[in-house]
């Protein structure tokens, strides 16, 4: 059809554009608010298939071999990345076993499973049912598979030992950074729409008929522009391609996600009065809270270490709670005030939340290495669990709140719904 086009909707302020192709590493920006709406990678299933299957391998050997080992006073304790799971388990701390378990193990394998389960098929020409709904989990997944906070974590949990003990780094810590260094390398080759496009053609359109124009909406997981029709009873219209639910906007984004600020504020409190973890040496110890921690960091003289620290369990949580309860207002109030400005400020409260969740892995690291008994041993606090259930909470009401509401009185029904070129 001669002169038709497909259409995208930006996430970020859901204007519409017309598709256009890219040059190989070309990108597509939003007209408005400059959100990328889409990359074009070469090679894209095959490279990305490759890196799978090479991260599933050094999956394995990371969980099979020892992480690290601790030694001091002519004993040695050796971890592994359960193990740090199972000694907060056992100290009856299950929630935050469950955070560290799924963060470093168990979302990461789900994610590079189903990842090989989406391309393997393509890549043998079929297309079985699940395909959407695999994909669907991989995108899911995405911000909670937390191997690269982890691996931070790591690192100060190694600084702060070294100077009391020595410890030896296994084979599984290498094979770990290779699988963060292969599964970075996946996303950046992976083009969503090429796999997207394989489980079904965006339809293209000569021209939009002015009565559609107010009833088009963006998939916000597989990016097909659909007219919104009048639902079933009782449910929800869902994309034709992907099976997702289909809204204008998110639902009652605005109430729950004060309701979520409003919860992780609550809990923010206990997470800095009671301690995270308490560490005994020769029969002493004392129990240190987040900004304990900070403090003896800085008379150690580690000042990089401690403003590391500071600024992801300090300062990001709080400027992350003030920068969402900010974006609400502004919305609720119909502010007009840049709303670009508004909406970076959505983006990086967004991407920055997940990184301070490095004490938590420290923690789970810590206690699995040194338990050498009288000789030093380090447990897990309570305030861990309240600081855990914060990160989570400002992340889950991150997603919540939608970003396209700050742009709803900026223009015209008219304007807001004509596509541009991308």
């Amino acid at each position: 059809m001669a002169g038709a086009f497909s259409l995208i909707a930006c996430h970020d302020c859901g204007l519409l554009h017309r598709e256009r192709p890219l040059p190989d590493g070309g990108a597509a920006k939003c007209t408005r608010c400059g959100a990328v709406l889409y990359k074009a990678r070469r090679n894209s299933l095959d490279r990305t298939l490759m890196l799978s299957l090479a991260a599933l391998i050094f999956f394995v050997l990371a969980n099979v071999y020892p992480f690290m080992t601790f030694k001091m006073e002519g004993r040695a304790q050796a971890s592994t990345l359960i193990t740090g799971v199972m000694e907060l388990y056992e100290a009856d701390l299950w929630p935050l076993a469950v955070v560290v378990f799924c963060g470093s193990i168990l979302l990461p394998l789900v994610k590079v499973l189903s990842m090989l389960a989406v391309l393997l098929p393509l890549k043998l020409g079929r297309r079985p049912r699940h395909l959407a709904a695999a994909f669907r989990l991989v995108e899911i997944l995405q911000p909670w598979a937390m191997m690269e906070v982890y691996l931070l974590g790591v690192f100060v949990a190694y600084v702060k030992l070294i100077e009391l003990a020595t410890i030896e780094l296994g084979v599984a810590l290498y094979s770990f950074v290779a699988l963060i260094v292969l599964l970075a390398a996946a996303d950046a080759a992976l083009d969503p729409r090429v796999v997207w496009q394989r489980l079904g053609a965006a339809p293209r359109v000569a021209r939009l008929p002015a009565r559609w124009r107010t009833t088009l909406v963006g998939c916000h997981a597989c990016d097909l522009v659909s007219r919104l029709r009048r639902p079933p009873k009782g449910g929800h219209m869902h994309c034709p391609r992907c099976g997702t639910a289909l809204h204008r906007r998110k639902t009652n984004s605005l109430a729950r996600t004060w309701a979520l600020v409003l919860t992780a504020t609550i809990l923010y409190i206990p997470a800095n009065l009671f301690p995270i973890m308490t560490v005994i040496s020769f029969g002493k110890g004392a129990p240190d809270t987040i900004l304990s921690g900070v403090k003896h960091l800085i008379e150690g003289g580690m000042w990089p270490l401690a403003l590391l620290v500071f600024f992801a369990s300090i300062t990001v949580p709080v400027l992350k709670l003030i920068g969402l309860g900010y974006l609400l207002i502004s919305v609720q109030r119909k502010s007009q005030w840049r709303p670009r400005d508004r909406t970076r400020l959505y983006r990086i409260t967004e991407a920055v939340g997940r990184w301070s969740m490095i004490d938590i892995f420290m923690i789970s690291i810590l206690v699995a290495l040194v338990k050498l008994g009288s000789i030093a041993t380090i447990e897990p606090g309570v305030g861990a669990t309240s600081f855990a259930a914060v990160v989570i909470i400002t992340m889950i009401a991150a997603m919540s709140f939608d970003p396209r509401l700050i742009w709803d009185n900026m223009e015209s029904e008219y304007e807001r719904t004509t596509p541009r070129a991308a």
